[in-house]
């Protein structure tokens, strides 16, 4: 059978049976791709401040957690942590925390992405009684900062921690103590080599005659498809935004169950990442990962820009994020539309958006 007639074919079934499902993509595709990436030798750059909203200055996107803290996860949420005005150590912001019971300390976290072997300073300005700011996943033990009171002022807290040899990701932590009354940081630090910013990809190499097609979002999904993809035995990498994702976590690990499925990044708010700020790109990378990881269990490698807008801003946001690829695509098939952005006709190893 030709490659386009497998083209048509293929784009009929999926289109009838799969057109719905969050994402849908040859294992291949996040397979190569990653490898790709990972292959690449990992240069150290210039320091710079690795922490996701360091000064809590940033709005949450459209479509985020109701209440959230745009970068950080804290033990309370919205009963514990707010956004604060009142007198913040630089800028408009701080983060103000007023533990909610006496089994509380308050605490606030964010995955930060490192390298290995690699020294790394995190600092943080805090405000109140027994406040503490370290980081756990670092490959060798480091103790936490920490301040008795700061007597009323802000006071700054440091320490240093070299990554061990397989230390990829950090969790970056602050929190008071137990009946210790509320605390506030600003200004956090983690100073380091910025990340080899990521691979950009629309296709995957390979000379084998095949295709690869995706489906993005997951705002509607069918048993039909559900089922198509089961008695396939396809393997698929989807990439839902995380309140669908959240709204039906079951469908996606139903969807994902063929052995080399995944779930991957898709942002936030669905937003056209190349109208927005780096920080705010990196906030829509980094908060969409961390929800997937908390319904999936696996932090995501791959990240699909919406609209397949991106810029260089885009690849060094995810690889802050702990991306090692931006995945576009060859080819756009959706609503009808039918085009193909390079010269010629369709190559192996295409990614079709669907």
């Amino acid at each position: 059978m030709s490659l386009s007639t497998r083209l048509s074919t293929r784009l009929s079934a999926l289109a009838a049976s799969v057109a719905l499902v969050a994402a849908v993509t040859g294992p291949v595709a996040a397979a190569a791709t990653a490898t790709s990436a990972a292959a690449l030798p990992a240069a150290p750059g210039p320091t710079v401040n690795l922490v996701t909203n360091p000064g809590f200055e940033l709005p949450a996107p459209n479509l985020s957690d109701w209440g959230s803290i745009p970068g950080w996860s804290c033990t309370g949420g919205p009963a514990e942590a707010a956004v604060t005005t009142t007198a913040p150590h630089g800028g408009t912001s701080a983060l103000t925390v007023t533990p909610a019971n006496a089994d509380s300390t308050g605490e606030c976290a964010q995955t930060v992405a490192v390298q290995p072997d690699t020294t790394y300073t995190a600092s943080a300005w805090v405000r109140g009684n027994f406040v503490y700011l370290g980081a756990t996943g670092t490959g060798r033990d480091v103790a936490p900062a920490w301040t008795e009171t700061t007597g009323g002022g802000w006071q700054q807290l440091t320490t240093r921690f070299t990554t061990g040899p397989n230390a990829h990701s950090i969790r970056l932590y602050v929190h008071g103590w137990y009946q210790q009354g509320p605390f506030s940081v600003d200004d956090v630090h983690v100073d380091g080599p910025a990340p080899t910013p990521a691979v950009p990809a629309g296709s995957v190499p390979t000379t084998d005659k095949v295709v690869f097609f995706t489906v993005d979002d997951g705002w509607q999904r069918t048993p039909e498809a559900e089922k198509f993809i089961a008695e396939h035995h396809l393997p698929i990498t989807a990439f839902p935004l995380p309140m669908p994702a959240g709204t039906d976590p079951g469908f996606f690990q139903r969807a994902t169950a063929v052995p080399g499925s995944s779930v991957q990044d898709h942002s936030v708010s669905h937003s056209d990442l190349s109208k927005l700020t780096p920080e705010q790109q990196q906030i829509e990378i980094c908060d969409a990962r961390d929800a997937l990881t908390r319904l999936f269990g696996t932090a995501p490698v791959v990240f699909r820009p919406p609209y397949f807008a991106w810029n260089a801003d885009t690849l060094q946001a995810a690889a802050n994020c702990g991306i090692r690829t931006v995945l576009t695509a060859d080819a756009d098939f959706s609503w009808g539309a039918s085009n193909i952005w390079h010269p010629g006709t369709l190559q192996p190893g295409a990614d079709l958006a669907r």
